[in-house]
């Protein structure tokens, strides 16, 4: 585990069971160890051989985030199984209330104020889990499938006895295959589980960054739409005011002319 001043992250090596024409993906946990948002990013060497779920976030305080990443289908594998990608993840304090949508290229920069974390991570490619042997069937080599008959018609001793060592030593191999396989689809089905639980964790976040924003446009549309109401209020009282004004003046203008008339 590497530990900043910022995030913890989980693991050091991002470790791969390699396999070929085999979509395969691993997971790094991000912990905030303080009471500020943080956000990352994450960069790679080889970003056509990797896709990353989500490269760019916010870590809450005292919180965890989940990152997936994901290497594409190779189609050779890699001299020696040495891999030379590295990872590069960078954190920085963000303002409080930040979201992933708040998140900029600039934050990053070493030449701002801003103090920026960075962490080093490289690939590992691991062997792919083996599948279990096949079950052995018949007997060992150097005995007789057959037990030899004496001239009275009974078994031989001694065969009898190597015929039961045998049918013990079946019955092992297929109890330690079975134990082999069943440890094997645990180990599979346990891996499936977390790269499910680490899918859902991320699309939640996602949703619920998604969620705040909504409910913050709604409260900004909201405003807009009530100042719009008092400035039609106010336009409506202004009308009868201005409609007063210009009927006094029309009568005024009328009774001018009749004293005109009147005297001419």
């Amino acid at each position: 585990m590497s530990t900043g001043e910022l995030l913890s992250i989980e693991p050091q090596e991002l470790q791969f069971p390699f396999e070929l024409r085999k979509q395969i993906s691993c997971s790094l946990n991000l912990s905030n160890k303080t009471d500020n948002y943080v956000a990352f990013k994450v960069k790679t060497t080889n970003p056509k051989k990797y896709c990353v779920r989500p490269n760019t976030g916010v870590v809450l305080p005292r919180s965890t985030c989940n990152v997936i990443v994901i290497m594409q289908a190779q189609k050779e594998a890699p001299p020696d199984m040495q891999c030379k990608d590295k990872f590069l993840l960078q954190s920085v304090v963000a303002s409080p209330g930040a979201t992933a949508k708040d998140i900029t290229s600039e934050m990053f920069n070493k030449e701002s104020e801003h103090h920026v974390e960075e962490c080093k991570l490289r690939v590992i490619y691991v062997a792919a889990p083996r599948p279990p042997s096949p079950v052995r069937e018949g007997p060992e080599e150097g005995l007789s499938p057959r037990a030899s008959v004496s001239d009275n018609g009974s078994l031989n001793a001694a065969e009898s006895v190597s015929r039961t060592r045998l049918e013990q030593h079946k019955h092992q191999d297929n109890s330690d295959d079975v134990t082999s396989l069943s440890r094997s689809a645990i180990r599979t089905f346990s891996s499936g589980i977390e790269i499910l639980w680490a899918s859902a964790k991320s699309l939640i976040f996602k949703l619920t960054e998604e969620k705040n924003s909504a409910i913050q446009q709604n409260k900004r549309l909201q405003q807009e739409l009530d100042l719009l109401r008092r400035e039609a209020k106010r336009g409506n009282g202004g009308i009868p005011f201005m409609y007063v004004i210009l009927v006094g003046l029309v009568g005024l203008i009328g009774i001018i002319l009749g004293y005109i008339l009147k005297t001419t």
